[in-house]
């Protein structure tokens, strides 16, 4: 009978998500089967995506809930006091 064991791999390593199967604890070495559960995660930002996002909002016109663009970015900056410090 197969035992199932949850993993993630990443690259050529393996990191298991619960217990480590005997064989590996022992002599570090163990046949798998490997079954992709979901799709892969791209880890690598996608900057095509984004910069064809920003062309989509800029060629509506920009953000409309954004009225004075200049007076935004300076709010958005401002220094705020971190919670729990003030």
């Amino acid at each position: 009978m197969l035992e199932k064991y949850r993993a993630t791999i990443h690259g050529e390593t393996i990191s298991w998500d619960g217990d480590i199967p005997d064989e590996v604890t022992k002599d570090g070495i163990m046949e798998v089967y490997v079954t992709r559960v979901g799709e892969t995660i791209n880890t690598v930002p996608n900057g095509q995506r984004a910069m064809a996002a920003l062309e989509r909002i800029a060629e509506k016109g920009g953000i409309q809930s954004i009225v004075d663009p200049v007076a935004w970015q300076r709010e958005i900056r401002k220094d705020r006091p971190l919670p729990g410090r003030e």
